[in-house]
């Protein structure tokens, strides 16, 4: 089934952000960015079920983030950056995903979902702050203009480390268009300072990012090109083409700061960050290309392997844990596997040098060395609420664990539809409006007794009834690419009246994601819950998105396409 929505304005939220330290800040929302349920209208509506159209509903149970997976990784918006998001996300299904998973390893994983699929959502946390002055940040005469700390730098993912092993005979062009990246991203930094203030809202997205995107698809393809002539041509390569803006250089890795700017307790979960292997080779023999990728793709999962050991004994052990039983057995692993790719390429030509001290890996986002004795005060006070919290860039307060989340694959209303690709990529709603502009936002925001609305604001609910958020994902696709160069074209919306899908695409199950929150009333009418955001976003609620991707395996989303084209109810 899929929602019309009846047109509303979009929110108007304050969108500028204060520095502290040097860094970008969110402020907290307004109080405009709040509304009673009641208030809003109901918009949505269903289009009818035509002849030969698809009824059944696929229900998926993956928990509610029991694990605690948090990460502020965005493994399909913005793969390889590390922290790119610069808000922190839930994470239920695949326990190992990482900004740096490779597809391989992600099969590999193990995941919270209990029918076994292993693909990976995830969305903005939603915190409660009970410190939030809302009346002190309304929407004033600074609203539509971005103040961020600092001048803002593009943060592209790296390309030369997801590459596989390159042939001799294509070294030299690979590397060359390598060169090529670097300059690209350099002139667009150049471009966002000396064009700063010029234009409208869209100025810098239409005239710096989307060449700057454009031109890494047609250098990617090159790479491609290359590499394949001596072997395997690499596909994928299109998923790193988007680029972003990051205000403070916090995609980095931002600093965690409390609400007074103090260092905070950090509760996003550990990953596994080890030397780069891929772009440290250069000039493998034709006839190694082989081996030395198989043991690359086995560098991968024995990553994924200990990242996925981190999230299942959180909380085991003392303070050596992890070093004795996840980071050493994996340094034994890697440095045989960095063994036998030095012997395959020395088989045949000479044999590289110092690959095992590429083998010691270290974390990310490590837990605090004095971790505080207690929770924050929500932690304490509310149920529901994880502590102790991690706190970045203006996102503030307990994290509020779901009461429930209900993941579908429903039908569509106009024709039978397709099983998805594995390693499909997808995404709904638009995490920056502001900088963006709001074409891909959508409302997502409602109440529990209330499914015939959603809102772009925060809703109020009546005693009893759920805060939620309702996320359809596209579910139109191109029948050929699992990814775009802006994580969007290869899967589209259907028509909001008819339900059906645009010419040369197809219907595959349409994701619905349903998130419900037990949320006291009192809170949300002061105003005292938001949503984790970037920080020009000041939490604004139309920010709201959520991202999937895809490890179900092929026999298992034939039985979800087969549930829903026969109209039953499965799970």
């Amino acid at each position: 089934m899929f929602l019309v929505l009846a047109a509303t304005a979009a929110v108007t939220a304050s969108i500028v952000s204060s520095a502290r330290n040097g860094q970008a800040f969110a402020e907290a929302a307004p109080l405009s960015s709040f509304v009673s349920i009641r208030d809003v209208a109901p918009n949505v509506k269903a289009p009818p079920t035509r002849r030969g159209g698809s009824t059944g509903v696929f229900t998926v149970d993956c928990g509610t983030n029991e694990n605690g997976k948090f990460s502020p990784d965005n493994p399909v918006a913005q793969p390889g950056v590390r922290n790119g998001a610069q808000h922190v996300h839930d994470f239920v299904g695949n326990l190992s995903i990482t900004a740096d998973s490779s597809d391989e390893s992600l099969a590999a994983s193990d995941t919270t979902c209990r029918n076994g699929d292993k693909s990976s959502y995830f969305w903005p946390v939603v915190r409660i702050d009970r410190t939030a002055n809302r009346q002190a940040n309304p929407v004033g005469a600074d609203a539509g203009t971005l103040k961020a700390a600092g001048t803002p730098s593009m943060s592209c993912p790296t390309v030369a480390d997801k590459l596989p092993a390159i042939s001799a005979r294509a070294s030299a062009e690979v590397k060359r268009n390598l060169e090529l990246l670097d300059k690209q991203i350099a002139e667009a930094n150049q471009r966002i300072v000396t064009t700063r203030g010029q234009g409208g809202p869209n100025f810098v997205n239409n005239a710096i990012l989307g060449p700057l995107r454009d031109k890494r698809v047609a250098t990617l393809d090159r790479i491609a090109i290359a590499i394949g002539r001596e072997g395997t041509r690499p596909t994928g390569l299109v998923s790193l083409a988007d680029c972003d803006l990051s205000y403070d250089g916090a995609h980095a890795g931002h600093a965690n700061q409390g609400a007074a700017g103090a260092p905070a307790a950090n509760a996003v979960t550990p990953s596994v960050n080890c030397p780069t292997v891929r772009d440290r080779l250069s000039g493998v023999p034709a006839s190694a290309v082989d081996e030395v990728n198989r043991n690359l793709e086995l560098l991968d999962k024995q990553i994924a392997e200990a990242n996925q050991r981190i999230v299942t004994t959180r909380g085991q052990g003392g303070p050596n844990f992890v070093n004795n039983a996840i980071l050493g057995p994996l340094r034994d692993k890697r440095v045989a596997t960095l063994d036998r790719i030095a012997i395959a390429i020395g088989r045949q030509g000479t044999r590289p040098t110092g690959l095992t001290s590429l083998a010691a890996c270290t974390l990310n986002n490590p837990p605090p060395a004095n971790p505080p004795s207690t929770p924050s005060t929500d932690a304490s006070e509310l149920p529901g609420v994880q502590g102790p919290n991690l706190e970045i860039a203006g996102n503030i307060g307990g994290i509020v664990r779901p009461a429930s989340v209900k993941i579908e694959y429903r039908g569509n209303p106009t024709t039978k539809v397709v099983p998805m690709p594995r390693f499909l990529r997808a995404l709904t709603g638009e995490s920056k409006p502001t900088s963006r502009g709001p074409a891909n936002a959508r409302n997502s925001w409602t109440c529990s007794g209330f499914a015939d609305r959603l809102s772009d604001k925060y809703p109020i609910c009546p005693a009893g009834s759920q805060v939620m958020r309702v996320h359809d994902f596209p579910s139109c696709w191109d029948g050929e690419n699992i990814d775009s160069d802006n994580h969007r074209a290869h899967i589209s919306f259907p028509d909001a009246n008819t339900g059906a899908c645009p010419a040369g695409t197809r219907a595959v199950p349409q994701l619905r994601i349903s998130i419900s929150y037990d949320i006291p009333v009192e809170v949300q009418k002061k105003g005292q819950y938001q949503l984790d955001s970037f920080p020009e976003e000041n939490h604004n609620p139309s920010s709201d998105h959520n991202d999937f991707l895809n490890v179900n395996s092929t026999r298992q989303m034939a039985k979800i396409a087969n549930c829903v084209n026969t109209g039953r109810r499965c799970q």
